[in-house]
């Protein structure tokens, strides 16, 4: 990046790596310096949590607002009905309006810990796609803002021609999406002055859809701005583990399961992690990245510590970390664990080791569990469980029993 930018906003975004691409570095960094500026990002809502995987663009808004500008968090109630193709094999599954909703005010909760939320110049406000789009009059739509695009142009994104690549079939209702997204941001230009689309690099074609329908049809300029797609350098997909998405929402995801997916992070992602995920000054970010052998394992907990302070609180982080220590270092316990609770009913004819496995979400099925028994990845209350048959009864679980599923991934089952 050979741009030096005036904004404190472009600067952040270019130093801590959030920058993939920008549709005018100079313009946007111009109006960054003269003002308070709107910027959104667009965010479906099909679960009632976001993952680890929306982090990076839930950071790039509490920048926005820390370097004095304002966040607008945009809820896809509208285009959630139809699903965004993009890079997806097959259509998402269609909500209901309930669910929809159900799923919105999950997602809030989200948020309120990264950005303040108010009424304020910089103060963040949460909006709803579903405003304008549900009442939409179809033909005034097709002739007001249908006409502005091409659909050889569209079938030139990427997002759709891997698609029609591999010959699977893109519907009408989801080659619609990028018009509606694109009509998002003229409408939020014109109803707050927005002036910057931010999103994931997935998201260029969209974001270049709706600077170019703005500039038709009320002559406004504005701008968009991608992060780059994060995997993690082993190639994985961030916000996924082996045991699932790593949710936001404290009750799909424990505060301690949280820290601990930080906690493992790999060596070579440490650096680059705590720029894109944490408040650290770089200078400390590099210093803790370049860390070697063992001491990586300071940089990996100071990590954790501080992206779990940042969405569950210091107490929350404090928690987990003594939690780790007690379940690593002394083969304790701890109180912060996964926790299965059983009924009487469930052991009242024995329950089986691979079951509970399962049950407290350390294996994915029965044969997942039996294969993780067979090659000797488990334990209980440290000690290696060789027989995926055994059967445990109330008596056996009187105290509670921690599981372990490799060497990190601990639970405990207790009875209630």
């Amino acid at each position: 990046m050979t741009y030096h930018p005036k904004s404190d906003f472009m600067r952040v975004m270019i130093e801590r790596g959030y920058l993939a691409d920008c549709t005018d570095y100079q313009g946007l960094d111009e109006a960054l310096v003269k003002g308070v500026v709107p910027g959104y990002i667009g965010f479906d809502a099909t679960a009632t949590s976001l993952h680890v995987g929306s982090l990076i663009q839930i950071m790039m808004l509490r920048w926005l607002q820390k370097t004095g500008h304002k966040p607008i968090v945009l809820m896809g109630g509208g285009t959630t009905k139809v699903g965004d193709p993009s890079f997806r094999a097959e259509e998402r599954p269609l909500l209901t309006n309930e669910q929809i909703d159900a799923n919105i005010a999950g997602i809030k909760r989200a948020f309120s810990p990264y950005v303040r939320f108010g009424e304020g110049p910089t103060d963040a406000i949460m909006v709803n796609n579903a405003e304008w789009l549900d009442g939409l009059n179809y033909l005034t739509f097709l002739r007001d803002i249908g006409r502005h695009f091409s659909v050889n142009r569209m079938l030139s994104f990427d997002s759709v021609k891997s698609r029609l690549d591999r010959e699977q079939s893109l519907s009408f209702l989801e080659f619609n999406y990028m018009i509606l997204q694109a009509y998002d941001f003229l409408e939020l230009r014109r109803r707050y002055g927005c002036l910057i689309q931010m999103g994931g690099s997935d998201q260029w074609g969209n974001i270049v859809n709706g600077v170019d329908l703005t500039r038709r049809v009320i002559d406004a300029e504005v701008f968009g701005l991608t992060s780059p797609l994060l995997t993690t350098s082993d190639g994985k997909k961030m916000g996924k583990s082996a045991s699932g998405a790593i949710w936001l929402n404290a009750e799909l995801l424990s505060p301690y399961e949280f820290w601990q997916f930080w906690r493992n992070t790999t060596d070579a992602d440490v650096g680059r992690f705590l720029k894109l995920y944490t408040e650290l000054p770089l200078d400390e970010c590099d210093r803790l990245g370049a860390l070697q052998g063992s001491e990586i394992n300071s940089a990996k907990i100071v990590l954790a510590n501080e992206v779990t302070t940042l969405l569950h609180g210091a107490e929350a982080a404090a928690a987990a970390e003594a939690t780790a220590r007690e379940v690593f270092e002394k083969g304790g316990v701890g109180d912060d664990l996964p926790t299965l609770v059983l009924g009487p009913s469930d052991v009242a004819e024995g329950i089986s080791i691979a079951q509970l496995f399962v049950r407290t979400g350390l294996a994915k099925s029965g044969k997942d569990a039996k294969r993780l028994i067979a090659e000797g990845g488990a334990r209980m209350n440290d000690d290696l469980v060789t027989d995926a048959g055994l059967m445990l009864g109330a008596g056996e679980l009187v105290e509670p029993v921690k599981l372990t599923a490799g060497r990190k991934r601990h639970a405990l089952v207790t009875l209630g």
